[in-house]
């Protein structure tokens, strides 16, 4: 007896081929508990944000009243219309609950804090960038303990210097200047120095002396080799020192609190009561304080990717 083959299509064998070879995917629980947990950590970090936003967009009838519930009762926007300086008196009675509110020339401290965080960005990139250079690349007699004397300077907390600081603006005249307000930033500082240090250090020497055998001077490698390739360190440095700037509450407070020089940060100091027996305005407050965060917001989702790329300080590859 003779056995019968049975004929099978190619289809079939496919088909069968592909279902011994795909393996079953098996749940990675470690995967799923690590992701939940950055979810919850997410949900923690934004939290206050919203918050903001939320408290923004009530009344401040309502936020004594004490209602507390995640979307506000009645949400306006007046509030961001009494930040903004356009709210009419109907408005800014049904919103604060008084004839009276708290305004304040939101353009005009917006423009003082472009010009001051600019100075500031602008003076620290150039001046960190070369005394960087320096400690990286020149030789000289005491480089490495000058250097950790320079950074001994990070340990030392800002308000040791605020007196100091505050009497030699006041001697040289520059108390209500933007310069002022920008001169203990200006120069220098040590974390800038320390960032873009640890980036010349990791760029090949072999370029620069390929630059010194054809004749260039040190400020000619640093200004047309050096500085092309540090567009991206040197736009992260950029970023930080603007959004750090621009949180600067303390100094520009004692030195630029005239009308005419205040930065947003000191301008949304109007918003908080002087009186004992008044609330501060926390409505407005936080109207005025999301304004005052969205150019920082646009300025990291604009350059967020090169400053990541940036952080681990590549040099040439």
């Amino acid at each position: 007896m003779s056995d019968t083959l049975t004929p099978t299509s190619p289809a079939a064998v496919s088909s069968a081929l592909r279902s011994r070879a795909r393996p079953k995917r098996r749940i990675n629980w470690g995967r799923v508990a690590a992701w939940a947990v950055m979810g919850v950590l997410l949900v923690i970090t934004l939290f206050p944000f919203f918050w903001m936003i939320r408290t923004a967009l009530s009344s401040n009838p309502d936020l004594v009243a004490g209602k507390q519930s995640l979307v506000p009762p009645g949400a306006t926007i007046v509030n961001f219309k009494r930040a903004l300086g356009v709210a009419t008196q109907h408005e800014i009675t049904a919103a604060t609950g008084a004839q009276t509110g708290t305004t304040i020339n939101f353009f005009s401290a917006l423009k003082n804090s472009v010009i001051v965080c600019t100075l500031i960005t602008v003076g620290q990139v150039l001046f960190c960038s070369m005394a960087a250079y320096a400690f990286a690349r020149l030789r000289f007699r005491g480089r490495d303990k000058l250097f950790f004397l320079f950074l001994m300077a990070m340990m030392i907390p800002p308000v040791f210097t605020l007196i100091p600081n505050f009497v030699l603006v006041k001697n040289l005249g520059l108390l209500n200047t933007y310069l002022g307000i920008a001169a203990p930033f200006l120069l220098m500082t040590p974390f800038a120095v320390f960032f873009m240090r640890q980036f010349f250090l990791g760029i090949s020497k072999e370029v620069e002396e390929a630059a010194v055998l054809d004749g260039a001077s040190r400020w000619r490698i640093f200004r047309q080799l050096i500085i092309p390739m540090s567009i991206a360190p040197l736009t992260t440095l950029a970023v930080l020192t603007y959004i750090t700037a621009w949180n600067e509450y303390m100094w520009p407070l004692v030195a630029g609190s005239a009308p005419n020089v205040q930065v947003l940060t000191v301008a949304l100091n109007a918003f908080k009561s002087s009186t004992p027996t008044a609330i501060p305005d926390w409505s407005g407050l936080m109207a005025a304080t999301f304004l005052a965060a969205i150019p920082i917001i646009v300025l990291f989702i604009a350059l967020g990717r090169r400053m990541v790329d940036s952080i681990g300080f590549s040099g040439i590859k």
